[in-house]
């Protein structure tokens, strides 16, 4: 497939409205099917619940070297595809920025000034697209600041962010975005090297594990994911936060008054509708799932988002009820790449909700708008969420 065929299915697969019946007859009737992929000869898609836990597990048998054929090309080396002793040393190395005890600090520093200062420009008007005014601003704008990224450059990060995210999409502009964002990133380092100044940045620059640092391969590499990565499926979140909400409107009400419902509303979104729905790894031996035998060097694609509606886990899986008895789901992956930036994800999105509810009182669907709809393939959310509320 050439990269204009790869391109244009990207671009259709970013409209597809609901693939969970499919992955529902899939659990059903083809838990591990056989498919040709894009960038495989063979892959292998995984819908069950155990069957996507046990291959997110199991690094040795299930590698994650295969993300380099999908986003080396525009982030570089990153630990999305390492393995082994050497995803454990360049982890470890930038692990103790992301614990939640220590972004706790950004929280009143950085992430609430800059949803309220968002919500500044909204709350006035009675009405808004939360999408293009709110959620698709915010996390990247956390992620500049906690780096330390000048607060006049934030809007060109957000370019940068969303053109390196096109990927196989447009690996021309990707390419481009990713360079420029390097180029400019590169004095700031240098400054943070020489004078370190208690931003995440200056964390990840003298951060060192058994005496090393992270080379300047590895640390743009890691700058290349957080910034576009981290943003975008924070965003996505956000904007399924919302949905949920809008649309049960008793639910909305609850948590209006009663703050403390913010976690489970959050961990029912992300079992719910997960905003990337699907993880790439390759086998690296002759092995099987579920009984199906896979060869060596077959593409897998686990789909997280249908072991998130697994019914062997869940009752009533396709429903959105923060009311549901709390159960793990793997929204953020499972196993040694579980994802880094989860504890950041969830305080973004409680400090973000809680805002909306405070600031936009009476928040409610606008009838002249288009009902929302979270939409796309391997990233979901809704294109656009237009509300009316009370002016300010």
């Amino acid at each position: 497939m050439d990269e204009g065929e790869l391109a244009r299915l990207y671009s259709a697969l970013d409209d597809v409205p609901d693939p969970y019946p499919m992955w529902a007859d899939g659990r059903r009737a083809q838990p591990v099917q056989r498919t040709l992929g894009a960038l495989r000869e063979e892959m292998y898609i995984i819908h069950r619940r155990a069957d996507v836990e046990a291959v997110l597990r199991d690094g040795d048998t299930f590698s994650s070297r295969i993300n380099d054929d999908t986003m080396g090309p525009f982030m570089g080396r990153t630990i999305l595809a390492m393995d082994g002793d050497e995803h454990r040393s360049y982890r470890n190395l930038v692990a103790s920025a992301f614990r939640a005890s220590a972004l706790q600090r950004w929280a009143d520093e950085v992430i609430s000034p800059m949803v309220n200062g968002l919500l500044d420009e909204i709350a006035p008007n009675g009405k808004a697209d939360l999408v293009a005014d709110l959620t698709a601003r915010f996390p990247v704008q956390v992620i500049a600041a906690i780096i330390g990224v000048p607060l006049e450059d934030f809007d060109q990060f957000q370019v940068w962010a969303d053109e390196i995210n096109f990927g196989p999409r447009d690996p021309k502009r990707s390419k481009r975005a990713s360079d420029a964002m390097t180029s400019y990133l590169e004095p700031i380092v240098a400054d943070r090297r020489e004078n370190p100044c208690g931003d995440l940045l200056s964390e990840l620059v003298t951060a060192e594990l058994d005496g090393h640092r992270l080379d300047d391969d590895h640390l743009y590499g890691f700058l290349r994911l957080l910034l576009p990565a981290g943003a975008e499926t924070t965003f996505r979140m956000f904007g399924n936060s919302l949905v949920g909400l809008l649309t049960h409107p008793g639910v909305l009400a609850e948590v209006t008054t009663d703050r403390s419902l913010l976690p489970a509303v959050i961990e029912e979104t992300l079992r719910w509708e997960t905003s990337v729905t699907m993880v790439n790894r390759e086998a690296t031996k002759d092995t099987e799932v579920g009984g199906c035998p896979i060869p060596r060097g077959a593409g897998i694609l686990a789909l997280v988002g249908s072991a998130n509606r697994d019914e062997a886990s869940y009752d009533d899986p396709d429903a959105w009820n923060p009311h549901r008895p709390a159960k793990p789901h793997v929204a953020f992956g499972t196993g040694h790449h579980q994802c880094l930036g989860m504890h950041l994800a969830r305080l973004e999105l409680r400090i973000g909700l809680d805002a909306v509810l405070t600031r936009l009182p009476n928040l409610r669907l606008d009838p002249a708008g288009p009902p929302p709809q979270i939409k796309g393939l391997p990233f979901r959310s809704p294109p656009a969420l237009h509300v009316l509320f009370d002016a300010a």
